[in-house]
């Protein structure tokens, strides 16, 4: 069973869209994710010439290492839990500070098939960007399986990057 990002040809054109940004910049990006388990990542370094602007991919599934590796607070994890906008928003700031990054993302979610509540069904997504010293925060719910929902943060996470960074 695969749960794998495939990377078809738009996914490819977002990601050639911010390798040019990034370059042109001369800027850098690093992600923390959780629910996406390193799909960001794999999706960001399968352009040639990533080297120049990726810093650093952590998968943080564990809070744990949400909490020692980036920062996030035992406080956010505990009042909001690890699918929300403290936390997303601590990820991506400490995955900035730890890489010495410009800009970072952090994804947190319910992929499913389980962990799934009537307060954060499957496919509960937060995202969290940071760009300098500025960090914004988005929510989405996706439908679909595991995988499905996977690609969608992904695909969700660069558009809107390339946003922010125009």
């Amino acid at each position: 069973m695969s749960y794998n990002v495939s990377m078809d040809n738009s996914l490819y054109s977002l990601v050639d869209t911010l390798d040019r940004r990034l370059v042109s910049y001369g800027e850098t990006i690093t992600v923390v994710e959780s629910c996406t388990g390193g799909a960001l990542a794999s999706a960001l370094t399968a352009v040639s010439g990533s080297s120049q602007w990726f810093r650093l991919g952590l998968v943080t599934y564990a809070d744990q290492f949400k909490r020692e590796l980036v920062g996030v607070s035992r406080e956010g994890l505990e009042l909001e839990g690890a699918v929300s906008g403290i936390v997303v928003g601590e990820m991506v700031k400490g995955g900035m500070r730890l890489a010495q990054a410009d800009y970072g993302i952090a994804i947190s979610g319910i992929a499913g098939p389980g962990g799934g509540t009537e307060e954060k069904p499957v496919g509960t997504v937060w995202f969290g960007f940071g760009f300098g010293d500025q960090i914004e925060v988005a929510h989405m719910q996706f439908s679909g399986d595991r995988n499905m929902v996977r690609s969608q943060s992904v695909e969700f996470s660069l558009r809107k990057m390339l946003q922010l960074i125009e």
